[in-house]
């Protein structure tokens, strides 16, 4: 995938959430993974937390870091998939403004790659509400390796070609001015 070195980078501010009944800083594997990339990235973790499944936290959460003009990105993990605990989607559905389809169906086009017909069984969807941009990944470590190596470190590059997620982040309430 093309980077042009001839634009400047700019980092993004990421706040990441962990939606877990059972995980904690000490134990959270998917968060670390995501962190760590997100510095190796030369991005900046903007907040980072860890809640249980109950969508009204997730969403109270997510409205949180939408206001909080210190995030320009959230990304969460865990909580996507079909179970009766399982509740990140509907959170994120109060709450999107429009969803980035394409998002999920290449996180499961490149999942299937490696887990087969499995990958039926996430709801990872990406999203954008109040100017910020919501990504919602599966709980397991590798999961968060695929979003990240192979779809969020190069739309979240100033500097990926054709085009990045990044360079519109100053029109997405482009609605707003205009009213």
């Amino acid at each position: 995938m093309p980077i042009d070195d001839s634009k400047r980078f700019l980092p993004v501010r990421i706040a990441v959430l962990t939606v877990s009944d059972t995980r904690d800083l000490a134990t959270d594997r998917s968060g670390d993974t995501l962190v760590g990339r997100i510095a190796a990235a030369g991005h900046e973790l903007a907040a980072r937390e860890i809640l249980r499944d109950e969508a009204a936290l997730i969403e109270a959460q997510l409205r949180d870091w939408i206001a909080d003009p210190a995030v320009d990105c959230v990304i969460t993990t865990g909580g996507t998939g079909i179970t009766g605990r399982d509740v990140t989607p509907e959170a994120f559905a109060r709450v999107l403004e429009k969803e980035i389809t394409g998002f999920g169906e290449l996180f499961r086009m490149l999942s299937y790659a490696k887990i087969g017909t499995s990958t039926i069984q996430s709801r990872a969807i990406g999203g954008v509400a109040g100017g910020t941009y919501l990504f919602a990944l599966p709980g397991s470590t590798g999961a968060c390796k695929d979003a990240w190596d192979d779809i969020l470190v190069h739309q979240l590059d100033s500097r990926f070609r054709p085009c990045n997620l990044v360079e519109l982040m100053p029109r997405l309430q482009e609605h707003l001015r205009a009213a």
